[in-house]
């Protein structure tokens, strides 16, 4: 028959649509020609290892060309459920699954999904659909002035436009010590360019004390990074920044800290008797899981320079979660949130705790959570994530949008896709949570979207060094560009701009991604573009924090549209 059994995106069948509060009541709706011989029509829906609920269907409508079977569903207990459809058919027993992400159809498919998230649960009002401008600190804009303290050690870049390092020394190492110095003040000169481009948010990369340039290899989390400046630099920059209508969030790095620093001081830089490393006495020792000490112990995906940290170890969660800790200590001197690197690594129990720091300080703090999967059914070691239900992450990045926009606009993809991966997330993701879902085409662990969009290949560092576009595939990429910027403008969730993308500039995966931000030389066009679109999203009601129903997907086309009660667009 033409009309569907079920679609869960239709409010004809379940309303309504996507994820609900618990006890929110809802209602589920069949339809079957008249001519079928259908009995006992009953909602199976399940909590993943919990018992069945069956709720029967009723009869509610025999006046249309179908018969029309309803029940309300009132969930109890918050978590991510799962329901199917069961029937008899001329007495067979025969049941109603998911076929692709939205058609229920008879025996063969998948469970369909429903969020119940906390009841309680609403992000900050200010994030939602905003523009988030995504900054790798060292390569931003550098002031010239002198810090102090600086490490000896770090290679400073005198040249702006110089490759970053990428091949190891005479050891076989990436040391991972080149800089460009960059710093708070060099940002602080152009948050007047930041505000013209309409940014409200600033996500900075890891800003403290570290010795590799990336700086995901933590000293010291109770101090600035010399080579940024000093705790009193990131305060004026907070302030500043303020007065031009722009927060900060900050990168929190907890799952694992560096080899090079003053918990773990592997290679003694910080005493003889300070680190776990190197003095069993260390009251970080138990931080860290050593097999036999002090040689062998857990490190982040193996690389020995980060070692793991037990984040439920009770000193260690007090060190970052506790009052006055290192969450609310930055929060205190200007941070408004915080972004969790690898989230999907953090445990339950220290991210119930780390929310519950820097809520402390008020709910407008927001905690974004960084996933590549669709995150509301995301499991990781073995244990079926909460970040929603349990009001955990306020939001997280969007990297399953970013992949399915980047091979539409290649053309790789008719546009089905996209569209359904749009309904699927936004059906599975709270509403608050797809009002700030971080939008992204590039960040740091990606290559630049002119180079997603031209060229996706990857390929070792040497051989991704020599590769060169043409000036014609350059343009080519900056119009692709263009249309991929739209889509994540025109999206639900904040557009996060990685630094200089706006500029036009390119770069494989790191560290070609981290060059230095072309100032004299950016793509004045582009810029003027992004500056369109974050005019469009901040004075249109119904792109900052309207729902999205996507009216075509295939062929080419994608054809969405943007609704609050007061507007409607169709993009």
């Amino acid at each position: 028959m033409d009309t569907p059994i079920f679609d869960c995106f239709d409010l004809n069948y379940k309303s309504p649509f996507g994820a609900i509060r618990q006890y929110q009541p809802s209602t589920f709706s069949l339809r079957f020609p008249k001519e079928w011989n259908v009995t006992d029509p009953t909602l199976v829906m399940f909590r993943p290892g919990e018992k069945e609920r069956f709720i029967p269907l009723d009869i509610a409508d025999t006046t249309t060309e179908c018969n029309v079977f309803t029940c309300n569903f009132n969930p109890l207990h918050k978590g991510l459920h799962h329901y199917y459809f069961s029937l008899m058919i001329d007495g067979n027993r025969r049941y109603v699954k998911r076929s692709g992400a939205r058609l229920g159809v008879l025996d063969n498919g998948e469970l369909f999904q429903l969020t119940v998230f906390d009841k309680d649960m609403a992000a900050p009002d200010w994030i939602k659909g905003g523009i988030m401008y995504q900054i790798f600190p060292d390569r931003f804009c550098r002031s010239g002035e002198k810090h102090e303290n600086v490490p000896t050690d770090r290679i400073i870049h005198e040249n702006w436009e110089d490759t970053p390092f990428f091949r190891p020394d005479d050891r076989g190492i990436i040391r991972n010590n080149d800089y460009f110095a960059g710093d708070f003040k060099g940002i602080e000169s152009k948050l007047p360019y930041l505000q013209s481009l309409g940014v409200t948010c600033i996500y900075l990369n890891p800003v403290f004390e570290s010795h590799e340039n990336h700086r995901y290899s933590t000293a010291c989390y109770e101090h600035i990074d010399p080579m940024l400046g000093t705790d009193e630099d990131f305060e004026h920059l907070c302030k500043q920044a303020k007065a031009y209508g722009i927060d900060i969030i900050l990168d929190g790095v907890f799952s694992h800290t560096g080899a090079d620093s003053i918990y773990f001081n592997k290679f003694g830089r910080y005493g003889d008797h300070e680190g776990a490393y190197r003095d069993p006495d260390s009251k970080y020792k138990n931080w860290y899981c050593f097999s036999r000490y002090p040689f062998d112990y857990e490190s982040w995906w193996g690389i020995t320079t980060l070692p793991n940290v037990n984040e439920n170890n009770p000193d260690y969660t007090e060190y970052i979660c506790g009052e006055n800790g290192i969450l609310q200590r930055w929060i205190d001197k200007g941070a408004r949130g915080w972004r969790l690197d690898v989230a999907d690594e953090l445990p339950d129990e220290f991210l119930d705790n780390l929310n519950k720091a820097v809520k402390a300080k008020g709910d407008d703090k927001v905690i974004y959570g960084e996933v590549w999967e669709d995150a509301s059914n995301k499991i990781a070691y073995d244990c079926r994530r909460r970040y929603f239900t349990d009001r955990q992450l306020d939001s997280v990045m969007n990297y399953p949008w970013q992949k399915e926009i980047l091979r539409f606009v290649r053309g790789e993809a008719d546009g089905s896709d996209l569209g359904e991966r749009i309904m699927t997330l936004a059906e599975n993701y709270p509403a608050d949570v797809l009002a700030c879902v971080m939008n992204i085409l590039s960040t740091h662990d990606t290559p630049r979207a002119i180079n997603a969009l031209l060229d996706p290949r990857d390929g070792d560092r040497a051989e991704l060094a020599k590769r060169q576009f043409s000036q014609e595939d350059l343009a080519r990429g900056k119009e692709l560009l263009r249309m991929a910027a739209f889509l994540q403008f025109t999206l639900p969730g904040i557009a996060c701009i990685y630094y200089g993308d706006e500029a036009g500039m390119t770069g494989y995966r790191d560290p070609f991604n981290r060059r230095f931000y072309p100032w004299g030389e950016e793509d004045e066009s582009l810029a003027a573009f992004y500056r369109t679109l974050s005019k469009l999203k901040k004075t249109l009601p119904a792109l900052k924090t309207g729902d999205v129903t996507v009216l075509e997907a295939g062929n080419g086309r994608l054809m969405f549209l943007r609704r609050t009660r007061e507007q409607t667009l169709c993009v």
